[in-house]
């Protein structure tokens, strides 16, 4: 009985006839004879009203529905990932039905309802997708389905779908496109260059035939007075050197962009770039610090390493503390003695505060091959190119000027002091280290 009282809900037509009839009954008072029609009325009412409950409570209550809620094993942060419902009727007849997922709280999504028409023993399916913007676990609540006979007089809940826990990681959708792409050789197709190869940096290979178009540099001609045609030796990449990507993780790389924050940014272009490096025969690694070192992974080329760095990086959330690179140089001059690439993320409030790091950077430049990232507000560029109404707008655009030129002046600064430096927007910030990386394999600088 508790259940039947918590699953019934009534509709708009059962008030209608109530108030039919109470209307009836009203005018029956100055005119008896309309009394025995609003009886009639009123029973046939409650006639229909104890049919609606049997066609809704005819059967057992985990019957008469069935729903499946198909998610993914895990949600890629950042991405469109698709998730599915599928609505299954066992009646005998049909029913009109309304359908409300109970999303995870991070989405803040309280509008989704599907309405529609189950035939007899019918099926309903609908694909959406989700973009989570945050890493973390995701808990999705019930399945909530209110069906309806033909009469429409009442509404039956079903709980459906029990609740489901969502890892989201960071994002391996965008790591496995990078992937295809530098296995098919089509990186350019996302934006990254062909870096040309300057001289013969690279370890040796093999000796094969020549191709048109081949490098005469690297004719071999032993090989060539040995075998009666042109020979060339082929040469690749040096393997097994050491990348590591270094996460700030002060409150600066709070900021958001898009929904997301720097430092989720960050940590999706650490995996494309340590999975590139994998592919690449090279080591990666990883290390994330604010005040303190906060997490270390020592680079390795083992088959779990990328599982591992998704797993570390699945957990990193940035503190509200400051970064400190002190504490930084003393890790890294501790764990990594062999001269690796160092990619850091990073972002610094002003030119004042970044020029205070600069003896810091360029102790670890002396040692390693370091590469520091940081990033273009999107806020201040649209406030810097917008019309200007009156003083305040004026102002306002000409602290967006300073603001951009200081990050200007700190690229060169940077590389003056022979430290790489990329300033990139968010949005092109995979393309930009990746780029950058490949370029360093090419010029034989690791």
């Amino acid at each position: 009985m508790k259940y039947f009282f918590q699953s019934l809900y009534t509709r708009g037509r059962l008030f209608q006839v109530l108030w039919a009839c109470s209307g009836l009954f009203v005018l029956a008072f100055f005119w008896p004879f309309l009394l025995l029609p609003a009886q009639v009325l009123a029973g046939g009412a409650a006639l229909l009203f104890l049919v609606d409950l049997v066609l809704l409570y005819g059967r057992t209550s985990g019957d008469s529905l069935e729903a499946e809620r198909l998610v993914p094993e895990r949600f890629s942060n950042g991405d469109d990932n698709p998730v599915r419902l599928r609505l299954k009727s066992k009646l005998d007849y049909g029913v009109d039905f309304e359908l409300y997922e109970e999303f995870p709280v991070q989405f803040q999504k309280r509008d989704f309802v599907l309405r529609g028409k189950l035939s007899p023993r019918g099926c309903f399916e609908y694909s959406y997708v989700l973009r989570p913007l945050e890493r973390g676990d995701y808990r999705f609540g019930y399945v909530l389905v209110y069906i309806s006979s033909s009469l429409g007089f009442f509404s039956r809940r079903h709980r459906l779908a029990a609740p489901a826990e969502v890892k989201v990681y960071p994002s391996f959708l965008q790591m496995r496109r990078y992937e295809l792409m530098a296995i098919s050789n089509r990186l350019s197709d996302v934006g990254v260059k062909k870096i040309r190869r300057l001289g013969h940096h690279n370890e040796f290979d093999q000796i094969r035939d020549y191709i048109q178009g081949d490098d005469v540099r690297t004719l071999n001609w032993k090989a060539t007075a040995r075998k009666g045609h042109l020979m060339v030796n082929q040469y690749q990449d040096e393997k097994a050197q050491q990348v590591y990507c270094v996460i700030d993780m002060g409150r600066t790389m709070r900021m958001p962009f898009g929904g997301m924050t720097l430092v989720d940014y960050a940590i999706n272009t650490s995996l494309v770039l340590a999975n590139i490096a994998l592919l690449r025969h090279d080591k990666a690694g990883l290390l994330t610090f604010d005040h303190r070192l906060r997490s270390f992974l020592p680079a390795r080329r083992q088959g779990r390493q990328m599982q591992a760095l998704m797993e570390l990086l699945y957990k990193q959330e940035p503190s509200y503390g400051e970064h400190n690179l002190e504490a930084l140089y003393a890790q890294v001059r501790r764990q990594i003695p062999q001269r690796s690439l160092l990619v850091l993320f990073t972002s610094f409030e002003s030119l004042e505060s970044a020029r205070r790091q600069f003896p810091l950077l360029s102790a670890l430049a002396a040692r390693h091959l370091l590469m520091v990232v940081f990033f273009e507000n999107h806020e201040v560029q649209a406030l810097q190119y917008a019309q200007a109404a009156d003083t305040q707008g004026i102002y306002r655009q000409a602290l967006a000027e300073k603001t951009a030129g200081d990050k200007r002046q700190l690229v060169k600064a940077l590389e003056q002091r022979g430290i790489a430096a990329v300033l990139t927007s968010p949005e092109k910030l995979t393309v930009a280290a990746v780029n950058r990386y490949l370029e360093y394999k090419s010029r034989g600088l690791l």
